[in-house]
């Protein structure tokens, strides 16, 4: 549909190497728009890039690190050479987790998840969102939350914690950036297979959780596509400050 298309538009997707990052950026590229391949691991995002580009999109990797300020500020940088200004869609999907109980969780495993989750939506926000009005440009934020900012879980505090604040950062962002003509809504996946969570999901206790969900199963990859372009395009046009949930029924469940 028209009012999805994201031709003439370019998406920066942060943890794109792998995963829902990956997913994000092959849905956004079939919806027109050129992508801007972000993570740590440059030789993935390579070969994700070269996919993209043997299909007929558009696709440039660009090695960032979001909890160094000075990665992010050079992967903007390495942005606006290239394409000559700044990208009208940014995807913060970077996201890690430590798994414990609080009270046993170290100071270290804590900070990383905050420095990850929180902070480095943080900075990548704060530094696309300046290109933009630098630029006189409107644009599109999407942060990555979860539902667990909603519904707690044992053992992830940090992670639960993490994207409570970055939930709620979303709407303070929506607040400061709409003069501008930049909207920022987060999307909250219910329970989607990714790195950080597959042993769990295929354990006996994941086995309860599926069990627990409206839906019973887990969901796709794909089935995210469809609220992140209703996000990115100009079908949601007049959303920001909003936080949409996939998870097959998870949050509303009385289970």
């Amino acid at each position: 549909m028209e009012l999805f298309d994201l031709t003439g538009k370019t998406a920066l997707i942060t943890g794109a190497s792998g995963g829902l990052g990956e997913s994000f950026a092959r849905a956004l590229s079939g919806a027109g728009a050129g992508v801007v391949l972000a993570a740590r691991r440059l030789e993935k995002l390579e070969a994700l890039a070269t996919d993209i580009r043997s299909g007929g999109g558009e696709a440039l990797a660009v090695e960032m690190d979001v909890t160094k300020p000075e990665s992010v500020e050079s992967a903007f940088a390495t942005v606006q050479e290239k394409l000559g200004g700044p990208v009208d869609i940014i995807v913060n999907n970077s996201g890690i987790s430590r798994d414990n109980w609080f009270t046993k969780m170290t100071e270290e495993d804590w900070r990383a998840v905050m420095d990850t989750n929180l902070d480095g939506v943080w900075r990548v926000a704060k530094a696309g969102a300046n290109a933009l009005m630098e630029a006189g440009k409107p644009g599109s934020i999407i942060n990555i939350a979860s539902i667990t900012a909603k519904r707690p879980q044992h053992t992830i505090a940090a992670y639960a914690a993490s994207k409570a604040a970055v939930d709620h950062f979303t709407r303070v962002m929506a607040l400061e950036l709409a003069r501008y003509g930049i909207r920022a809504n987060a999307l909250a996946p219910g329970y989607f297979k990714t790195d950080i969570n597959d042993e769990f999901l295929d354990s006996e206790a994941g086995d309860k959780m599926r069990k627990r969900i409206p839906m019973r199963r887990f969901g796709d990859h794909k089935e995210l596509s469809g609220a992140l372009l209703l996000l990115a395009s100009d079908a949601g046009s007049y959303m920001t400050g909003t936080t949409i949930a996939v998870d097959g029924g998870h949050l509303v469940s009385s289970l």
